[in-house]
């Protein structure tokens, strides 16, 4: 990424900044590239062009632009406006402030990120670094949880003051930074002070949650708040409105299937019943490969009492009562005599 990024700007001023610099201190994979130059855009469409990737807009507010190429990776590029340690002291903290340049030599590091990254210490650049983007209140969080770093004293103090900053970032760029986080960082951004703007509590957080459930357990019906997929959506109100089994009988675990289906597993991790999670998973094994009868061989017109008639037969079926199709239809006619 990095030689051709050179051969696309050529002998311009440009400077690898933020985390490609901090994970290749790091000795971490370097993943994504992060460049500063003069036009971002016309760097942008030249890097797609020979690469194969696709140009598109990062922010229109901050003129970046990124490539995103075919095997997941990604190049933004981002306008330098003044000289390199005047971009640097707009990063958000010191172990992101460190540039090299583009074409190689001497890294640039204003605020002694490389003496803070050998610490593993996470310290803001300056006292306005959350005013200016209260992402970076999450971002501080996940820094800690992903990467181990520790927060300095005076940013832990600076974070505390800027929590009720918190809910301003979009939805969207929110719930990315929360959906990476695990017990442990959702339980710091408590302490910080961060969560409670959310709208959430860790009064309820386990510790060996799963991530499927971690931010419904959280978070509950204000989850929705935040802008989820339409599955992320009903898969929420599936865990909020599921109801333990009593028992682990084929009747009633086939009723909690089929209230909770396809996320069945995570509604008991979500209600403190993972001990019925072997006996659903036997009852998914075991599911038919067919209908013991379809609905218009009912000799119903079609219509709700279809649907409930079908629902009854698969529920017997289930429990063992029944196992025949003669014997659905038996039912059936019963049901619609009662």
């Amino acid at each position: 990424m990095r030689e051709l990024a050179q051969r696309v700007l050529g002998d311009e001023e440009a400077w690898v900044v933020g985390g490609a610099v901090r994970d290749e201190l790091l000795g971490r994979p370097v993943l994504d590239l992060d460049v500063a130059c003069a036009d971002p855009l016309r760097a942008a469409r030249a890097y797609a062009k020979q690469s194969g990737g696709a140009a598109f807009p990062l922010s229109e507010r901050h003129g970046a632009w990124r490539v995103a190429l075919d095997d997941g990776r990604t190049v933004d590029f981002t306008p330098l406006r003044g000289t390199i340690e005047d971009d640097l002291a707009t990063r958000d903290f010191t172990v992101n402030a460190i540039a090299v340049p583009l074409s190689g030599g001497e890294a640039v590091d204003p605020f002694d990120g490389r003496r803070d990254l050998a610490d593993l210490s996470l310290r803001a650049v300056s006292q306005h670094i959350f005013e200016d983007d209260p992402q970076r209140l999450l971002r501080a969080v996940r820094f800690v949880d992903q990467f181990g770093f520790r927060l300095a004293d005076e940013t832990v103090e600076l974070i505390r003051a800027s929590a009720h900053l918190a809910a301003k970032p979009s939805g969207e760029r929110i719930l990315a930074e929360l959906e990476q986080l695990s017990a442990a960082g959702l339980r710091l951004l408590d302490e910080l002070g961060v969560l409670q703007p959310l709208g959430g509590s860790v009064a309820e957080l386990q510790d060996a949650d799963s991530a499927a459930i971690r931010l419904p357990r959280v978070f509950g019906e204000n989850l929705e708040r935040f802008p989820l997929s339409n599955d992320h959506r009903r898969r929420l109100r599936t865990l909020l409105r599921a109801e333990p089994p009593p028992d682990d009988s084929p009747r009633q675990i086939h009723r909690f299937r089929r209230a909770t289906e396809p996320w069945a597993l995570e509604a008991l991790e979500f209600l403190g019943a993972s001990e019925l999670q072997p006996v659903v998973e036997e009852a998914r094994r075991n599911e038919p490969a067919q209908p013991l009868v379809r609905g218009d061989e009912l000799g119903l017109p079609p219509g709700p009492e279809v649907g409930r008639l079908l629902e009854r037969i698969e529920e017997e079926r289930a429990a063992g009562t029944i196992t025949t199709r003669d014997e659905a239809l038996e039912l059936a006619a019963r049901e619609r005599q009662a």
